[in-house]
């Protein structure tokens, strides 16, 4: 009767909804049964089947799995195979066919028709991390076997060159003969990609003597315009002229020594390798170019000198009044001219500094010399010399302004430099044609030419729609009214 009733109160401590007691709950006995209504609270969500719950779980002795007499008895069962194991072992190492010890089945009767390994229980949480026995069953992600070939020696030129295209990385050290290095560079060349052909002309850089290489590449054209460009691009400079001169091209090896004033800094040792390469087999239009540029060089140096003690001293006008912003050595030959041209427009012809010599040593056109001459002088707002410069005699005597630029042009410049209104008309009034005259004339307001130019062309309707822009008052608006009311002009409208 007394077991009965144990019983019955062991089976609602077991419930899983138990009633509010005052026991103490910190016993031993307590916790692990609220680890187990846990663990078999996670199971009962992992599983699949829900009548799971009302199945108890037994070993093969008879015994509940999971309670305490059944965890005691499986680690001691484990622990005595085990070592049954090992004596065993031990007793027949010389054995060839020793007994391997029986492995304790970690599979409960109810995981196998569940289908489900039961876990090892640990101590602690670092015999759970430190346990090596569980074996991880994943499987492994391998690369694909042609990756592997990336880095092996059997690839033929064709397929290497066929995996440089797709930006694989390919060794080139194989090709160590002469013949398999050309059938290589072939390839390339027929694969139509330059950064196949730059990277295999880069390794035969490397590995080949130069007169080979050059010899080899004289009858690969293709491959020989990348290499020189290459070289050009790299700043081999001495690579690059032993292979001109291997091909016989005088004036490319000239123009590349040339080149190399670029990288002289020193304006006197510039002048000097200008000097030397003054001799250099040019062909005579280029000789002519190198003349100049020496001779250009020289005369920025004495004018350079000049203009700054001037500056220092302070004895020129045109100095305080507008300090130079830059030094004028190695200039274009425009800005020396636009340079003289500001600062000695007025001096002789024979001096160095003057604008007319420039013109005359170096040849500079007049439409040239001219654009640069009125930018320089609107620049300063010398109109004087601006009414100068457009202004010709013929041999009677008589003057007459001329532009080889035009004079639409000639407007464009001094508007941009913020030329009055009056001297704007004046050069307005010299466009020849009628409609560029009229559109210069209203964008810029030079009222009095488009007044004038609507009663040359005896059109009263526009000269009638002109007098609403104009203010009132103005001496433009009376103007309009007495053209308006001349009986005299004939009116096409």
């Amino acid at each position: 009767m007394s077991r009965a009733r144990a019983d019955e109160e062991e089976y609602w401590h077991s419930s899983k909804f138990r009633a509010f007691t005052f026991d103490d709950e910190d016993d031993e006995l307590s916790q692990l049964k609220e680890s187990k209504r846990a663990v078999n609270s996670l199971r009962d969500i992992v599983d699949d089947d829900d009548d799971d719950d009302d199945l108890e779980r037994v070993s093969w002795s008879g015994e509940p799995v999971g309670s305490i007499s059944w965890s005691i008895k499986e680690t001691a069962s484990s622990s005595t195979s085990l070592l049954e194991g090992r004596d065993s072992s031990l007793q027949k190492g010389s054995s060839s066919y020793a007994a391997f010890p029986k492995q304790v089945s970690s599979y409960s009767l109810s995981s196998l028709f569940k289908g489900r390994n039961k876990l090892p229980s640990f101590q602690c949480l670092s015999d759970a991390l430190s346990d090596t026995g569980v074996k991880n069953y994943a499987p492994e992600l391998r690369r694909p076997k042609a990756e592997y070939k990336d880095y092996s020696s059997d690839w033929s030129p064709k397929d290497t060159v066929r995996r440089m295209q797709r930006g694989k990385v390919c060794s080139l050290e194989r090709f160590r003969s002469l013949q398999d290095k050309l059938v290589l560079l072939d390839e390339a060349v027929a694969g139509h990609d330059g950064n196949v052909i730059t990277a295999v002309l880069i390794f035969l850089k490397r590995t080949l003597r130069r007169e080979i290489l050059f010899r080899e590449l004289e009858v690969r054209q293709v491959a020989l315009c990348h290499l020189i460009h290459f070289l050009k691009e790299t700043g081999e400079q001495k690579l690059l002229l032993d292979l001109l001169r291997f091909l016989d091209r005088t004036e490319e090896v000239a123009l590349s020594q040339y080149r190399e004033h670029l990288n002289i800094q020193d304006v006197e040792k510039r002048r000097e390798f200008l000097k030397g390469c003054i001799g250099l087999p040019f062909s005579a239009e280029d000789t002519s170019h190198i003349q100049d540029h020496y001779t250009l060089l020289e005369r920025q140096i004495i004018i350079e000198a000049n203009d700054r003690h001037l500056e220092t001293a302070g004895q020129s006008e045109i100095f305080r009044k507008y300090p130079r912003k830059a030094s004028i050595l190695n200039m274009p030959l425009v800005t020396t001219l636009f340079y003289s041209c500001f600062y000695h427009y007025t001096e002789a012809e024979g001096t160095f500094s003057s604008p007319t010599n420039l013109k005359k040593t170096f040849k500079i056109p007049d439409k040239q010399y001219v654009l640069t001459a009125l930018a320089a002088r609107a620049k300063l707002r010398a109109w004087y010399d601006v009414d100068a410069l457009f202004t010709t005699k013929n041999w009677l005597g008589y003057t007459k302004k001329k532009a080889p630029i035009g004079f639409h042009r000639v407007v464009e410049i001094l508007q941009r430099n913020n030329a009055p209104v009056q001297v704007l008309q004046e050069y307005v009034r010299l466009v020849e044609d009628v409609e560029t005259k009229l559109n210069l004339a209203t964008k810029y307001k030079c009222h009095d030419v488009v007044i004038e130019t609507y009663r040359d062309l005896k059109d009263r309707i526009q000269l009638t729609a002109y007098k609403c822009k104009v203010e009132r008052g103005s001496a433009e608006e009376e103007k309009i009214n007495s053209i308006l009311n001349n009986v005299q002009i004939r009116w096409k409208n």
